[in-house]
């Protein structure tokens, strides 16, 4: 067997080690897994382009010289995701006594824009949300999942991946499983309650089959929704209603903001997102400060006084 085939036989017990790490410990999504899989994949085979096969000799020198290629074709967040993943998985060899000090913990993110989270207006949310007519089955449970989505503030993952046990239609909540296995409760209004009670007694037992599982939004056939639907539906959606953008996304961020110009308090935004870090959430305050500058600007009597005392 030659060199080659064996550093790579050994790369591949190492990942297969860390990928069962961030599921079984970590608690993270497959979405996650899968892309950092991905991305220590595309750093091995990098690495025996250059001649190096064996991970202790996969040093930070290297691993800045990939990153600084890919940031010909790699966006800033892309590079700091697979930055992210090479630090997890040496990290973790090295706590499992597998390698000795890779240095590679050393080597700087790169600086992320973090740009402003498009947020639809009330009057936007009000007309996207009740476009699709709750007549049919699958109108029905179109309106329930925007209801929802707005209503609590869910991500993609949240909102597929909802199931029977985790709606409390007499008290009004949802019990959300969110990043990391953490679990937070979600409040129901009156609009996205009635919908959705009225899609698990009329609109749900039409669409269950024999192999149905106990997701709570099936597709046509009975299944689970995929992610990739979920977002292209909320996209065809927006465009028919008549607004520039939309994803399920757009909603979340429309859900905090809304909130937040409502005077609710920040920390209260951060439990009810399922933000583990409160400066995730304090983005969100700045579009609430970006929209009174505009008000205040536009409105305020001096707003645009330039006299000097």
């Amino acid at each position: 067997m030659s060199g080659e085939n064996i550093a790579s036989e050994a790369f591949d017990g190492f990942l297969d080690m860390f990928l069962s790490h961030l599921k079984v410990e970590r608690g993270l999504s497959k979405h996650t897994i899968d892309a950092y899989g991905r991305d220590l994949r595309d750093l091995f085979e990098y690495s025996t382009s250059k001649g190096i096969g064996e991970l202790s000799k996969v040093d930070k020198e290297l691993l800045s010289q990939y990153l600084s290629e890919l940031a010909e074709t790699l966006c800033p967040r892309s590079r700091a995701r697979k930055l992210s993943a090479f630090k997890g998985f040496f990290a973790f060899l090295e706590k499992e006594n597998f390698l000795d000090g890779s240095q590679v913990d050393q080597l700087q993110a790169p600086k992320l824009n973090r740009s402003l989270p498009k947020a639809l207006s009330r009057e936007e949310i009000e007309k996207l949300v009740s476009w699709p007519s709750p007549d049919t089955t699958l109108g029905l449970r179109n309106r329930a999942m925007l209801e929802v989505i707005y209503a609590a503030g869910l991500r993609v993952t949240e909102a597929i991946s909802l199931t029977l046990s985790q709606v409390n239609l007499p008290d009004r909540f949802l019990k959300v499983r969110g990043k990391g296995s953490k679990d937070r409760i979600v409040l129901l209004g009156d609009a996205a309650h009635y919908y959705l009670e009225l899609w698990l007694s009329k609109g749900r037992p039409a669409l269950v089959v024999g192999n149905s599982p106990n997701a709570v939004f099936l597709n046509k056939n009975g299944q689970s929704l995929s992610r990739q639907y979920f977002w292209r539906f909320v996209s065809q959606i927006a465009v028919q209603a008549g607004i520039s953008k939309a994803s399920p996304h757009v909603l979340r961020h429309s859900f905090a903001t809304h909130l937040l110009e409502g005077g609710a308090d920040l920390r209260a935004v951060q439990m009810m997102l399922g933000h583990s870090d409160l400066s995730t959430t304090e983005i969100y305050l700045k579009v609430e400060i970006e929209q009174l500058k505009k008000v205040h600007n536009r409105f305020h009597p001096r707003a645009d006084d330039t006299d000097e005392f």
